[in-house]
């Protein structure tokens, strides 16, 4: 009988180290997941930004305000459009100013994990429109883990801008115009006009998707806006970009 007793215990035993063991690396795969990777993600990003061949924004003139940024003055005509580059090219950088605090982010060719999404940040759509490209220039990126560049997407509102910059030195700053969560299934947000697949696109538009809601890729979360302007980055910067800007 105490022979019996003593198994039970034992296996008991082994089977609570087991699964002690599993919650250790469970708990391990979890910090991993959901904060090391932002670490690493955040660290990648910024270098990259760092290495992209933007030339110096113009500084003022011995006569101006020599603390003040030159603001760039905004145009309205049909603005320079780049070429797609090849996949996984970093070729613009995307910054929010709704999201105070957050890091300038980069864009790069394609939307898969592997190459783009877990490793470079924010993903361009293939087929869809460049800056400023009559059409919808659509973009993906981590709302969790990878340095979740669109962690903070729910926060956007109707006429928020987000300014996007690129490495053929050209600004273009677009206006939230609406927001919607949809199914995955749902691939018309990134149609030429959202929505309406196989419409001919007039407006210069933009289109931001990641997965809904937090921590799950049941829904996408999308937010879609339009071109206001565009300048070249030898005029200046956006004044949406300067500190005190709305």
């Amino acid at each position: 009988m105490s022979r019996t007793r003593d198994a039970v215990y034992g296996t008991i035993g082994v089977i609570g180290e087991v699964l002690i063991t599993l919650g250790v690396l469970l708990f391990a795969f979890l910090v991993w997941q959901l904060w090391w990777t932002d670490v690493v993600g955040n660290r990648a990003q910024a270098q990259i930004v760092a290495e992209l061949p933007f030339q110096p924004l113009p500084t003022p003139t011995p006569s101006g305000n020599s603390s003040a940024p030159v603001v760039a003055t905004p145009r309205h005509g049909d603005p320079p459009v780049m070429v797609q580059p090849p996949h996984a090219t970093t070729f613009a950088t995307m910054q929010v100013p709704r999201w105070n605090g957050e890091p300038v982010r980069p864009i790069s060719q394609g939307t898969d994990r592997a190459t783009v999404l877990d490793v470079l940040g924010v993903g361009h759509y293939d087929g869809t429109a460049m800056p400023g490209g009559v059409g919808n220039f659509a973009i993906a990126g981590h709302r969790t883990t990878f340095a979740k560049p669109f962690n903070r997407i729910t926060e956007l509102q109707v006429g928020d801008p987000i300014v996007v910059r690129t490495t053929d030195n050209i600004w273009y700053v677009y206006r939230v115009t609406s927001t919607e969560i949809v199914a995955p299934t749902d691939v018309d947000v990134i149609a030429p006009v959202p929505g309406q697949p196989g419409a001919t696109p007039t407006e210069r538009m933009i289109t931001l998707t990641t997965c809904h809601p937090m921590f799950s890729a049941r829904q996408r979360y999308i937010v879609h806006g339009v071109l206001d302007y565009w300048a070249p980055t030898s005029d200046g910067t956006p004044v949406e970009l300067l500190d005190g800007a709305s």
